[in-house]
């Protein structure tokens, strides 16, 4: 009968008599995710629309803001993120008013006014607050919620963490659905102020779910960054580059906290074991036994999280290669923009709904893999059985790379459809040819990031040290922010290199007079160069972690 007495130790504070966390707080975190995720993913899927068509900007440069904005956004770290995108919002949302973008263009595109320096100004400062306020709740929102389930180990805390990861990921996927849908529909048929105006209301009511329950939360003293740590690992080899390494037996003494299971380096990398040996036990030792100085000798630890952080870098660069895929959804919603889209006489899927469908694919194909396929195959062979994360991951980048091919494909139809229908001209026509055509690249590239992207992240936390879980959940975001600085160096290439007096861009802003296809031919040829080298990553990386004690 311990349960009552557990469980209120897990949601008091230790440091403060009065009750902090548990699950009470828990619904708070989960609204203010919720209606963050409603307003961007809302938000951000029709922005090419409107930066080509109310402030005419080239479809190229305007991919390249927002290549640049979802870097930024899964990049910045938290820093008044709350009040950053409420702000952000409001600011984008005056954007819409008349006096704060160019006027409507009612004549021939020669005659129309770009804008201004402080229009411009307006739009750029919404998008730094938009990125810097997103990204700093995606990155903390789902940390901070298990901060306040305490550190216990028993079962029953276990299944309520399990419960709110699997609350939050659900939370997450149905607002972004929802946003990408609905909040994209209000946009095309209420117009931009309307549509720009609801997310500032929803990141209004994010805020105040937020912030209502302020005084119970846990709120953890900031410990030191892992960044720091790993830096002084660098510093140290540097400072202690003359050592020389030998294979053999040696009086060096390595640097090791009490109590740590690592009391020597490992023989991989060696070079970095300088960082831990301990030279002169008088000047780099303090009497406690630390070390006087930390930035001239780390512990064996410190060295080792180096060492494991470095061996995932090159699977973790594929995965970010395949997610250059991933962000073209720019003018994927250009494409969309001009074909049919009509599912009955009266109502037609917003263009920048479209990629809806992956996140559909997403969610319905984990729980078919989890709750279906692996129990029956299991029962079957009579032992648990599964794909193995790197399996998993290779399957997604191949996946990827198919889900491009398609792409080329379907946007190749588009457009020998609009050239013989007379539209060369015309990027804004609408196309007698169903954005149906889509919808295997949606399908594809969904099924990709269902095997690679989880996949991902559950090889991260396995093969990274327990110490680095941290890092392990900062991958994935910075291997998004990463595919978007990758993307805008492309799309530039291919404009500067393709474009020629008399020749259009591939990436023109005219769609129908550009070789969109064969900018996707190019990412399918790199895609496939990726999963070449995916290969050779695994393969050089050796067994995981599950595969070993799998074989043990």
């Amino acid at each position: 009968m311990d349960c009552p007495s557990e469980h209120r130790q897990m949601i008091r504070e230790p440091l403060l008599s009065n009750p902090k966390g548990g699950i009470r707080v828990l619904p708070f975190i989960l609204a203010n995710e919720a209606f963050e995720s409603l307003a961007n993913y809302g938000l951000f899927p029709n922005l090419i629309l409107y930066l080509t068509r109310e402030y005419r900007i080239d479809a190229a440069k305007g991919a390249l803001i927002l290549f640049l904005l979802s870097s930024a956004t899964n990049f910045t770290p938290i820093l008044g993120a709350f009040l950053a995108d409420t702000y952000g919002m409001v600011l984008l949302w005056l954007t819409t008013f008349p006096e704060a973008r160019p006027p409507p263009c009612v004549q021939s595109c020669d005659n129309c006014k770009s804008a201004t320096t402080s229009q411009l100004l307006l739009l750029y400062t919404a998008f730094c607050f938009v990125a810097s306020g997103a990204g700093g709740i995606r990155s903390s929102s789902l940390a901070f919620g298990a901060d306040q389930l305490g550190t216990r180990n028993s079962l029953k805390h276990a299944r309520i963490r399990e419960s709110f990861f699997s609350w939050y990921y659900g939370v997450v996927s149905a607002s972004v659905f929802v946003g990408m849908t609905l909040i994209v529909y209000i946009q095309d048929n209420m117009g931009w102020m309307v549509g720009f105006g609801v997310p500032v209301v929803l990141m209004i009511l994010s805020s105040l779910s937020f912030f209502v329950a302020s005084p119970y939360y846990v709120k953890s003293k900031p410990k030191a960054s892992w960044i720091t740590g790993l830096a002084q690992v660098v510093v140290c080899c540097i400072r202690n580059r003359r050592i020389k390494l030998s294979s053999q037996a040696t009086d060096k003494v390595d640097y090791h906290t009490k109590g740590s299971m690592l009391l020597v380096p490992s023989e991989n990398l060696r070079f970095l074991n300088k960082a831990c040996i301990i030279r002169n036990p008088q000047e780099d030792l303090a009497p406690d036994g630390k070390a006087s100085d930390s930035w001239s000798l780390c512990t064996v630890d410190q060295v080792e999280d180096l060492k494991a952080l470095i061996k995932v870098i090159p699977i973790w660069s594929a995965g970010m290669l395949k997610s250059v895929n991933v962000s073209q959804g720019s003018f994927l919603v250009l494409q969309a923009s001009t074909m049919e889209r009509h599912i009955t006489s009266k109502f037609e899927v917003p263009a920048a709904s479209f990629p809806s469908i992956a996140v559909l694919v997403i969610t319905t194909w984990v729980v078919l893999y989890d709750r279906i396929i692996i129990p029956i195959a299991s029962k079957a062979k009579g032992k648990i059985i599964g794909l193995s994360l790197k399996q998993r991951m290779g399957i997604g980048v191949l996946l990827s790379t198919i889900s491009m091919a398609a792409l080329a494909i379907a946007e190749s139809s588009r457009r020998e459809t609009a050239i013989k229908e007379g539209f060369s001209d015309d990027p804004d026509a609408q196309l007698h040819i169903s954005a149906m055509w889509l919808l295997p690249y949606f399908i594809l590239s969904g099924l990709s990031e269902a095997f690679n992207a989880i996949a991902q992240n559950e090889f991260f936390y396995t093969e990274l040290p327990k110490s680095m879980s941290s890092v392990a959940s900062t991958l994935q975001g910075l291997g998004l922010s990463a595919a978007s600085l990758v993307s805008s160096l492309i799309v530039s290439a291919v404009r500067d290199f393709t474009a020629g007096e008399a020749q259009e861009s591939w990436v023109s802003s005219n769609i129908n007079k550009g070789h969109y296809d064969y900018y996707y031919w190019l990412l399918t040829v790199l895609s496939l160069v990726n999963f070449i080298y995916y290969l050779v990553c695994s393969k050089s990386y050796g067994p995981c972690r599950e595969e070993e004690e799998e074989e043990g």
